[in-house]
């Protein structure tokens, strides 16, 4: 048998030699080997830390406390009721004609008359009453809305009733969230932001003759070539025909 020498001196293989290049450019090393180096004793021996990707996700912005203000442009719950009853109502967009227009029957010559201006028609309870009919069909109603609630604003004095309509007429065509706002120019809405802080009659003045214009120029001339129309000019015709 073969008995180790416990005098025999052990070596330990060197390492190979370097190069030149080896010596000007030294291996780099890992990144977990340079976290060893930088880390301290105790960092050293800790696992590795999270990734930015596995990080808890940031918390969420907290959302602004309930200011009550009647713009309606914050977040907060008073405002969120406000807009599921406006969501509510987008059924009941289509309100009914008031009676005194509703009930009104134009003659043929008041009839002939509204294809003069829109002027006429829009003086004319009844034409008012026949052109909102033809303003649901094309699903535009809320502009003759508008203008007769700025026409009843024109008409109140009392400051308290004043302050009242003008609001509800801000929420109900000029707010972003009602489901019957009219179009509106930036100009002209900013125009009603500023007037708001202090409603007076004629607060909406600007945006009522936009709408006008609007309807002057979109909607009237379809309403004179529509059928609706047309039905009433040869009801009139045959009236005349008759009496004759």
């Amino acid at each position: 048998p073969l008995f180790s020498d416990p005098q025999a001196v052990v070596r330990v293989p060197e390492p190979a030699p370097r190069s030149p290049g080896d010596l000007l450019h030294p291996p780099m090393p890992t990144p977990h080997e340079a976290e060893k180096q930088h880390a301290g004793p105790e960092e050293a021996g800790r696992p590795p830390s999270m990734s930015s990707h596995d990080a808890a996700p940031p918390a969420a912005p907290s959302r602004n406390p309930c200011c009550l203000c009647w713009c309606c442009c914050c977040s907060c719950s008073w405002n969120e009721e406000r807009r599921r009853a406006w969501r509510a109502s987008r059924d009941n967009k289509l309100q009914p004609l008031p009676s005194c227009e509703a009930c009104a029957t134009p003659s043929p010559e008041e009839v002939r008359s509204w294809a003069q201006s829109f002027d006429k028609l829009m003086h004319s309870p009844a034409g008012r009453g026949v052109f909102r009919e033809f303003l649901r069909t094309e699903y535009s109603e809320e502009n003759m809305l508008f203008w007769l609630a700025c026409e009843e604003l024109k008409a109140e004095a009392n400051q308290h009733v004043v302050d009242e309509k003008a609001r509800l007429i801000y929420e109900d065509y000029v707010s972003i969230l009602s489901p019957k706002e009219v179009s509106l120019d930036s100009r002209v809405r900013e125009g009603i932001n500023k007037k708001m802080q202090e409603p007076s009659a004629h607060t909406f003045d600007d945006a009522q003759l936009q709408i006008y214009t609007l309807m002057h120029r979109d909607s009237y001339p379809r309403f004179l070539s529509s059928p609706t129309y047309r039905a009433l000019l040869l009801r009139g015709s045959s009236q005349s025909s008759h009496e004759a």
